[in-house]
């Protein structure tokens, strides 16, 4: 139990913690991998337990994903752009939100879909395979790839212009 608390201490660190130096570095472009590179899959699961690539979900078309958790604030401050942008671009990019597995589980992040599904993608990464493979030391990154899997935007924060990020994004397609 021990060793359980110290985990979840850390962890708590880890994700907490750059917030506010993100933030002060600017939130746009200076968070995860940089601009032009690949994005990466990551072994990940739906809510229902089932085995996943996050690459399945970002392919094709352009994609925007969101490193988001129930107890954001933050990523709370997110949720009406996102929801504006599946309601007016949702054919033309995937949305995919990772809900990590930091202090909150799997019925959780359920509980709150059953009360607010924005009608895209929600995957459980348990284990942090999308938290390392896009480098999201925190939540409310969002990361946006181009149609060619290249990542054309980073930011942090609840301050990001999304709308105006797709909107760019897809004018540049």
């Amino acid at each position: 139990m021990r060793a359980r608390a110290s985990l979840f201490a850390v962890l708590t660190l880890v994700f907490a913690l750059p917030v506010g130096v993100s933030a002060q570095a600017g939130g746009e472009g200076s968070v995860s991998l940089p601009i032009g590179t690949v994005g990466p899959g990551a072994p990940l699961e739906d809510l229902e337990g089932n085995a996943v690539d996050l690459i399945d979900y970002v392919r094709g078309k352009p994609a925007v994903i969101e490193f988001w958790a129930t107890w954001c604030e933050l990523c709370e401050a997110l949720q009406p752009q996102l929801d504006q942008i599946q309601a007016r671009h949702g054919n033309d990019v995937n949305i995919v939100a990772v809900a990590v597995g930091v202090a909150q589980t799997v019925r959780r992040v359920q509980r709150h879909l059953a009360d607010h599904d924005p009608g895209y993608t929600y995957l459980w990464d348990a284990r942090g395979a999308a938290v390392r493979a896009y480098n999201a030391t925190t939540t409310s990154i969002v990361v946006m790839l181009d149609a060619e899997g290249r990542v054309a935007y980073t930011g942090v924060g609840g301050d990001q212009n999304l709308t105006g990020a797709v909107e760019r994004l897809l004018a540049s397609q």
